[in-house]
């Protein structure tokens, strides 16, 4: 079952962690959020492998925007 991890809040993507195929446990950092000169990690919620990184280092998301997928 693929699990999305959306963006909680307006930020930018300051540096993105895993990669596609990536093998990640629950609680790894997958990308660092920056918003109001604050590093927000998004973490995976769940074990899996990243199947799609949606993101870039310098992009903005918005609320509910798709991070990443994992499976």
């Amino acid at each position: 079952m693929a699990e999305e991890i959306r963006a909680e809040m307006v930020a930018n993507v300051w540096k993105v962690v895993a990669s596609p195929g990536d093998q990640v446990a629950d609680g790894d950092t997958l990308v660092i959020l920056e918003s109001m000169k604050m590093e927000i990690p998004v973490v995976a919620e769940s074990d899996g492998t990243v199947s799609q990184l949606a993101v870039n280092e310098g992009d903005v998301v918005q609320e509910g925007d798709l991070i990443a997928i994992i499976e």
